[in-house]
Parts: structure tokens; sequence; C-alpha cells
């Protein structure tokens, strides 16, 4: 009986806002999902463990049980540390942090951290599996750049199908902030956009002032009607973006051409067109497979380490 089959992982990713579980067949088919609003923010450890309990009772012959994201930080269940760069497939399923939820096992997915050449640190946590899986997908190169938008955007560079080091970038919570409360919010009318004023934010934040000044810089140009209200938002999504592009070019300025993009539509279409504004090149890649793969890519390093 289907019931029965012990043939299957479950993979977890669990967030500070989202949880979502997948039973994953052996040949990477994702027969069940499980998803609900309850992150690791709001909900208490006999939570926790009542939620793991549900997903365990449902599929109660699992070989394994996986889990990434907040759930491996210093606020989750336990704290899976993080996997110094350069980071194999290997290297992190070497480094699977086991615990017990309940009555039943789990391997916690750390996290990364590498220095860049300029010696800054950096960490992730989550996003090393969905690369694991999209690499194991083959749906982006094993060797080049790779970036994920979104509130903390990540700028990762892969030789191999190994992460040798990234860049993080706060542009969406930035822009969420701004946007939502304080004196800029009062400047800004509809949604940021491609179109003239968010272009003029992409280029304006390639030189010149820093972005503490350019931002206090777009309330100027609406007070002063050098910009309408209704495009505030859009200038100020090109700043922030833009100034991002920027240290993304002093990092790999040869690495631009053809990025992938992983991540919400929109905002995946707001950074190639201000890529294609700096002579690069981006395209959005569809990353629904993404974390069940890594995970199963996890599960198979972690057969042959064992």
């Amino acid at each position: 009986m289907r019931g029965q089959d012990t043939n299957y992982i479950i993979g977890i990713n669990w967030g500070s806002t989202n949880f979502r579980a997948y039973r994953i067949d052996a040949d990477g088919t994702v027969s069940a999902t499980i998803e609900q609003p309850r992150g690791i923010a709001g909900l208490e450890r006999s939570q926790m463990q009542a939620l793991l309990e549900d997903v365990a009772t449902a599929w109660p012959h699992a070989s394994r049980i996986y889990a990434s994201g907040m759930i491996g930080s210093n606020i989750g269940w336990s704290d899976a540390g993080y996997v110094e760069c350069p980071a194999s497939p290997h290297a992190i399923a070497g480094h699977l942090h086991e615990v017990r939820i309940g009555t039943h096992g789990v391997a916690i997915v750390p996290g990364l951290a590498c220095r860049r050449g300029d010696g800054a640190p950096d960490i992730m946590r989550g996003e090393e599996t969905e690369l694991l899986g999209m690499v194991a997908l083959g749906t982006i190169p094993a060797t080049g750049l790779v970036a994920l938008p979104g509130t903390h955007s990540k700028w990762v560079r892969l030789e191999q199908g190994v992460v040798v080091e990234f860049m993080t970038a706060m542009s969406g919570e930035i822009f969420d902030r701004l946007t939502a409360a304080g004196l800029l919010a009062s400047v800004v009318d509809g949604p940021a956009e491609d179109g003239e004023a968010f272009i003029d934010g992409v280029r304006t934040a390639q030189g010149g002032a820093g972005l503490a000044t350019l931002l206090f810089g777009a309330r100027a140009r609406v007070i002063r009607s050098d910009l309408a209200r209704r495009e505030g938002a859009s200038y100020l999504r090109g700043l922030l973006i833009g100034a991002e592009l920027a240290d993304v070019r002093r990092y790999w300025p040869d690495a631009l051409n053809e990025v992938p993009l992983i991540g919400a539509a929109p905002v995946c279409a707001l950074y190639a067109r201000a890529l294609q504004e700096l002579g690069g090149s981006g395209r959005a890649i569809a990353s629904q497979q993404a974390s069940t793969r890594g995970f199963l890519a996890l599960h198979q390093a972690a057969g042959a380490v064992a």
C-alpha cells in the first residue's frame, strides 16, 4: 500500500513567518504538501513540537526528516550553526545538525558563512537548500553568479556547484520600511514599477552621494516638484536596487551577464531591468522545485558521507 511506502523523505522549509512541509519521493516527486502561516517567530517550543508531530503523523513512514531555514537559528528549535565557504553539498551534509523534536529525529540544515574578498563576513540560512536544488535540477549553471532578490537579497558565486562566497543586501526590507512609515512614506503613492523614475533611481545610485543622502533627496525631489508623488516608490526602489547593484559590480564586475534571478516575478523583473540599464542582463528562474530537490540532494549526499 502507498501508506506503507518508506521510500520517501520529509523536507521542511521553516522560516520566520511560514511553514512548508513536503513529502519527497526518491525520484524527487513531491507527493504531498502541508503549508501553514506558522513560522518560527510566532511559536513556542511546544507549538513547534506539535506542528512537527502533525506532519510525522500524516506521513509516518519517512526514512528521514530534514528541516531548513530559521528552525536552525538562535530563535528556532536549535542553532545549527554555519558551514564555512567554500561549501559543497557533501560539506553541508557532513554538518547536518541532528536533533529530536518530540519523539522524532530531525536533521537541521546548517546555514552558510563566508568572508568575501574585501574581508567582510556574511551569512545565509535557508537559501543554501534552494541553491543546491537548483544546481541539482540543472536550472542554474554550476559555475557563475546567482541572485535571489527579496527582502534580504543574496548574490552568490558558485564554482562547480560549490558556494564560494556571497553578498547580502537589505534592499527589500529597507524599501518596505521606508514606504510604510516615516518621512519618505509621505512622498510615495502607488507601487514601485519599471519606468523613467525607476531607471533614474538606478542611475543616480551609481556614483556621487551616499545612499543616506540620496534617500532624503527623494523627498526633496517630490517637494520641489522634480518627481511626481506617484513615481516616488519607483524612484526609491530604483535607488535601493541601483545601490545594491553598485556593490555587486564592485565585487564581481565581469559576472553580470545572464544572471539567474530566483524570486518573486515582479521583483525579478525590476532587477532584470536594472541589470540591463547597467550593461548586464538577468533572467527569471522558476524556483518551485528548488527546496524539495535541495533536500533530496542533501539526502543523497548524506548517504554518501555516512
